[in-house]
């Protein structure tokens, strides 16, 4: 049978669309997870951990900005006792295997390891607590990861300028080492540090979070260009010194809105913002040539000039820290047996809640890293709205996430190690539901339609838990905390049914009659 051009273009688009689109999601096979895939869930010392005075424990960065009870935190709250999980350590592993959960993503608290915030002196009562977690965990079955470091550093290096200080890349570096000895014999995948971007512009640009700078337009530059040295620090120590014997794996961790068009076919803005938030950090390392996007220098270069700057606020690196960071520029050594990379990451983490929409535009403050963007950030009307106003629920922007990475960054092995819904703290939360459902489809098509190499998945959050500024007004967890209670009784909530029979068929069921739960509070033997 003889076929029009025309028809044959016809027939071809839509099997493209049909391989990925409604025909490609009706596959059955589409909604189940690969095999020794891991699914987790995860947390963070300062916010769910407490006891922030026990035993020989410091103040950290965090405890400061908390005890000034001067408004900046919602209703005044702190993380002094938080869901308490340090005494509580059991019964929250008990429930990750209650639910099924391969993994679990936690982080140490710097202070609590080393109470100078400097090696010279390593708690003893600090490092049995997490020694007594990760073996509590591994006695369930359940495989530790940890965070070496998720925004609680010591007061005292903040007072010597922390992350804007170039020091802090040593110091981080003897910290890492400390937790690679300790506990590197045991726990086989490490985060040096979440959301290297994210932090830095909350923490040391918009001053919304600890230590509360405001430094916009330089303090952001500055302790990313720190942390990315931090981070490869952390990880040539743990090629040098640890992994012959350990054999375990350091990734980097990159936090990541997806990013849509306001107008139809404007690429170029959606380009730019992947560009300054993506290549921003994931470039020096995975980036063909190392170091900051071209673009990315010459944009600041030129703004910095036309603002008066001497030169640009952008930090530059030397060549021979383009070298140290740099993936694709790796290098080969021979330690006994074993060949082992001179890279900065075996793995990439990432964190994704939301999708903004993208278009040309000045933001007003100057300078910053928002005005030299050149782009302005908005949602769409129709989008439903979480209780973080910031958190928008596009299911479609998480797969087109997953696509730039791969593209642009050569497939690298990526662990999704957080996503997840806020809600203002019910038990029957069908709209945390809703949300895990679509997203954990759009990940499933990426890995098995688009190919994506995907290794895991971590829920954010396992336990409701102390939300940074916004204190204990919003909640992430799938299990509820009483925060009035003095024992912080712990609720699962319907998603936590939902993840139980998730993690039981290791299948996502895309349809389900949403129901109202007895609540079951949790108690440990």
């Amino acid at each position: 049978m003889l076929v029009s051009a025309s028809l044959r273009s016809s027939i071809l688009l839509f099997l493209v669309i049909s391989a990925n689109g409604a025909f490609a999601e009706e596959n059955e096979e589409y909604l189940r997870f690969p095999e020794n895939f891991l699914l987790g869930a995860a947390t963070a010392a300062y916010q769910i951990e407490g006891a922030w005075n026990v035993s020989d424990k410091a103040e950290s960065t965090w405890d400061r900005f908390c005890h000034l009870k001067d408004g900046r935190v919602v209703n005044n709250d702190t993380g002094d006792v938080a869901a308490d999980s340090y005494h509580k350590y059991k019964e929250d592993v008990a429930l990750l295997k209650q639910l099924g959960f391969d993994s679990y993503r936690f982080s140490v608290s710097w202070v609590r390891i080393l109470p100078t915030g400097f090696s010279n002196k390593v708690s003893h009562e600090g490092v049995k607590y997490y020694n007594d977690l990760i073996d509590e965990l591994l006695a369930n079955g359940i495989e530790p990861l940890i965070t070496i470091y998720h925004w609680d550093h010591p007061q005292v290096l903040e007072d010597a300028g922390g992350w804007l200080n170039s020091e802090m890349v040593d110091w981080f570096g003897d910290y890492a080492r400390v937790v690679y000895r300790e506990f590197g014999s045991k726990v086989k995948r490490f985060i040096p540090i979440n959301e290297p971007s994210g932090f830095c512009k909350l923490s040391y640009s918009s001053g919304l979070h600890a230590p509360g700078k405001k430094l916009h337009g330089f303090g952001e530059y500055l302790c990313v260009h720190n942390m990315l040295k931090a981070h490869a620090r952390a990880y040539r120590i743990y090629q040098k010194e640890f992994k012959l014997e350990q054999n375990g794996e350091v990734g980097f961790q990159v936090n990541l809105f997806g990013f849509l068009p306001k107008t139809p076919g404007d690429n170029t803005s959606v380009d730019t913002a992947y560009t300054f938030n993506v290549g921003w950090t994931l470039n020096p390392i995975y980036g063909k040539e190392g170091d900051y996007p071209n673009v990315m220098k010459s944009t600041v270069a030129a703004k910095s000039k036309q603002q008066g700057y001497e030169r640009s606020r952008l930090p530059e690196f030397d060549p021979h820290w383009i070298e140290y960071i740099n993936f694709k520029s790796m290098s080969l050594f021979k330690c006994g047996n074993l060949t082992v990379k001179m890279g900065a990451s075996d793995f990439l983490g990432l964190n994704h809640y939301t999708t903004r929409l993208v278009e040309p535009g000045e933001n007003k403050l100057v300078p910053s890293h928002e005005n030299d963007e050149g782009l302005i950030y908005s949602s769409d009307p129709s989008w439903k709205t979480a209780a973080s106003t910031w958190l928008k629920v596009v299911p479609e922007g998480f797969r087109s996430v997953l696509r730039e990475l791969s593209s642009k960054y050569g497939n690298p092995p990526i662990y999704v190690v957080e996503n997840g819904f806020s809600d203002f703290g019910t038990v029957n939360d069908t709209d945390r539901i809703d949300y895990y459902r679509a997203y954990l489809r759009e990940m499933l098509l990426a890995i098995h339609v688009d190919g994506i190499n995907i290794r895991g998945y971590y829920l954010w959050s396992l336990l409701d838990n102390f939300e940074w500024e916004r204190g204990y007004s919003e909640r992430f967890g799938i299990i509820l905390v009483d925060f009035n209670d003095p024992k912080r009784q712990r609720t699962l909530k319907q998603s936590a049914r939902w993840w139980q029979d998730l993690l039981a068929d290791r299948k996502l069921k895309l349809s389900y009659v949403p129901s109202q739960i007895n609540s079951e509070i949790f108690t440990s033997d």
